[in-house]
């Protein structure tokens, strides 16, 4: 069934966060974050109506989109035919990749339903050996949030797990103005780049479960946030255990986690 795409624009839906970005420029600009090294496959999370998708399809690099909603998948079929063999209808959080990807490595980019964002993180650091790269559009706290630094306010979970694998790099603020509804507040676009060596001396899960322990009492030092691990009094004796969360770097984090690895 074509539609004219003139006539017939998708409507935002409230339930699904969607924002549509109307602003070519800038999507050019998210489209040319990607460094497009050591991957020949990217997928675009919520293409909605195309807008960053068409600067993707003008890449060297072959195009997926993934996309919950039926309205804005119709469109796009209608409007994009070489594209259409490559939408995805389905829900990223829930759906395998490997059906589409099997092995292969893909980078990730999309404008992303704020509803689902640090989601979206959270499944990309599950799927870390397989996506070399990852850019997109977040609330601007979110995105300052992954790339922030030890000491900052807003260092937290996210910041520290992303970052373990990926160096994160908050690129440029874009104004509510150039969306349709415009949200009440200004988004931030990131890249995360995978360490060239991101495999971790430690155990992940637990180093996950340490890094989320930690964090869930932030004021506290960790002698007393990490209670739940039942450590040795000589461990806790260690000058570390008488930080705050926010205090320690990822790297510090990671040995944290050895020590911990090895106490147990």
């Amino acid at each position: 069934m074509a539609h004219n795409p003139n006539q017939h624009q998708v409507k935002a839906k409230k339930y699904l966060g969607q924002h549509f970005l109307n602003d070519e420029s800038v999507a050019q600009k998210i489209a040319d974050t990607l460094t497009l090294k050591d991957y020949k496959n990217v997928l675009e999370i919520g293409p909605g109506m195309g807008v960053l998708t068409k600067y993707l399809l003008k890449k060297k690099i072959t195009t997926y989109v993934i996309e919950i909603d039926t309205e804005s998948v119709e469109y796009l079929q209608a409007n994009y035919l070489n594209l259409a063999p490559r939408i995805i209808e389905k829900d990223f959080l829930k759906y395998d990749l490997n059906h589409v990807f099997k092995q292969e490595p893909f980078a990730i980019i999309g404008n992303f339903p704020y509803n689902i964002s640090t989601q979206i993180v959270f499944k990309t650091l599950e799927m870390r050996d397989q996506i070399p790269e990852f850019s997109g559009m977040f609330q601007k706290e979110v995105a300052q949030r992954i790339c922030s630094k030890e000491g900052s306010k807003v260092y937290g979970i996210l910041s520290v797990l992303t970052q373990a694998y990926y160096n994160a790099e908050y690129l440029f603020t874009v104004p509510p103005n150039v969306f349709n509804p415009p949200p009440k507040i200004d988004s931030g676009v990131l890249r995360l780049i995978r360490k060239k060596d991101y495999a971790l001396p430690c155990d992940d899960a637990l180093f996950f479960k340490v890094v989320k322990t930690a964090f869930q009492q932030r004021r506290k030092t960790l002698r007393n946030s990490l209670k739940t691990f039942n450590l040795s009094d000589n461990l806790k004796a260690n000058v570390i255990f008488g930080k705050r969360p926010e205090q320690l770097n990822v790297q510090e984090f990671i040995e944290l986690t050895g020590l911990i690895e090895k106490d147990v």
